[in-house]
């Protein structure tokens, strides 16, 4: 409390490019390294490391004026300004984000319904990659039937190849069902974290006071 208050003083007095001669009008009285009390109309520079009182003409106190801030405590204090000014836009970002938040979605019945809008083009194209796996599949059984002419010899390089190539469609819409997959629950817990944060919004909580961490997106697989 007591560098903060030096601080506000200082500041007024010596910070933002103030000049002393525009400082508060008034007697500025103090005693030095020495000993020794000194008067003046501005602040005093050789009282600048120590308390400064600022008199009216009659004699009587106006403020005081504390010592100016080192270097340690300028940084510390810098330091404390720029957390408080990193909290107050995370605060209002989370403000921001709720109040947008409960305007997209009224109710539990609005966020369902995007949830299943979300998830409706995933399994859309699962179920396509699975009918693809299947036409391959259901492709690749008449190869085999070739194949078996040559049970025990080298397959002809064109046979050879339509196997190799079908084998490689094959995996390649298994990756992609499986992907579609891993996006469907990554999806899912995304919504569920965003309902039972919005549950306790619409029971009156006060919007960037709650503490919401959306799940983090697992690693490819």
């Amino acid at each position: 409390m007591w560098v903060g208050a030096r601080v506000w003083a200082f500041a007024a007095l010596f910070g933002a490019g103030v000049s002393v001669a525009q400082a508060a009008p008034g007697i500025y009285s103090c005693v030095d390294g020495a000993g020794k009390r000194l008067t003046s109309d501005r602040p005093i520079q050789e009282c600048l490391d120590r308390e400064q009182r600022v008199l009216n003409k009659d004699g009587s106190q106006k403020q005081t004026v504390p010592p100016r801030m080192n270097a340690e405590e300028r940084a510390a204090e810098e330091e404390r300004q720029r957390a408080r000014a990193l909290q107050e836009a995370a605060r209002k970002d989370a403000m921001r984000r709720d109040r947008n938040l409960m305007l997209r979605f009224s109710d539990e019945s609005a966020h369902n319904k995007a949830r299943e809008s979300a998830l409706d083009e995933l399994r859309k194209g699962i179920e396509l990659s699975e009918r693809h796996l299947k036409d391959l599949q259901d492709s690749r059984k008449p190869l085999l039937a070739d194949a078996e002419f040559y049970k025990g010899k080298r397959l002809p390089a064109k046979l050879r190849a339509k196997l190799e190539a079908n084998d490689a469609q094959q995996q390649a819409q298994r990756d992609i069902i499986q992907n579609q997959q891993a996006e469907t629950g990554r999806i899912n817990a995304l919504y569920d974290a965003e309902l039972a944060h919005l549950r306790k919004l619409w029971a009156g909580a006060i919007p960037g006071t709650l503490n919401f961490e959306p799940p983090r997106a697992g690693p490819a697989p």
